[in-house]
């Protein structure tokens, strides 16, 4: 009888956070090269239960993580382009405003962990939302951990890793992401 019933909770746990309909539309959008069919994506994605405002267009599929219910915690706004190869860690939500722009594979993590104890310090998950203001460009490769906040018309610089809030039409860089310049809006 435990043989059977820890047979069932390890089966449970390799399926409960299979999303069918991501997957259906990984399936239907997986002939597509890369650069072509950057709107069906959207559409694909829009079909599997996402939030995707009025003409986002998505180079390459993103990869989604989070767990159950991963959709819902997606908010992107209208006319955002995401670029090849892009990450989001759905443990918490992520919203992105309209007309920001992602290079390729930009990293997006929302769930992070508490410390545990010295016979294993990777404590309990501790997820933080990220919000991304409307008009932003996020470089090549950079990086958004759990918790930040980037604020309108700011631009995160390639291979950066952000770990603080970004104040509005401000340009970081390096690693952590320190500031460079502010813009003019």
């Amino acid at each position: 009888m435990r043989f059977t019933q820890n047979l069932i909770n390890v089966a449970y746990e390799e399926v409960v956070n299979f999303h069918l309909p991501l997957q259906i539309a990984r399936i239907l959008a997986f002939p597509l090269p890369v650069f072509v069919g950057n709107r069906v994506r959207a559409f694909l994605l829009r079909l599997a239960g996402f939030n995707l405002g009025h003409g986002t267009v998505i180079w390459g599929m993103p990869t989604f993580v989070g767990g159950r219910g991963l959709a819902q915690r997606l908010k992107i706004g209208e006319s955002v382009k995401i670029g090849v190869g892009c990450y989001m860690d759905l443990g918490a939500e992520i919203h992105i405003g309209d007309r920001t722009t992602f290079g390729p594979e930009v990293m997006l993590i929302t769930s992070d962990h508490q410390i545990g104890p010295s016979s294993n310090r990777v404590g309990p998950i501790a997820p933080r939302p990220i919000w991304i203001g409307a008009g932003c460009w996020l470089g090549a490769r950079c990086v958004i951990l759990p918790g930040v906040h980037v604020g309108d018309g700011a631009i995160i610089g390639a291979g950066a890793v952000v770990t603080r809030d970004v104040p509005a039409n401000t340009v970081v860089a390096g690693i952590p992401a320190k500031p460079i310049r502010t813009l003019d809006e």
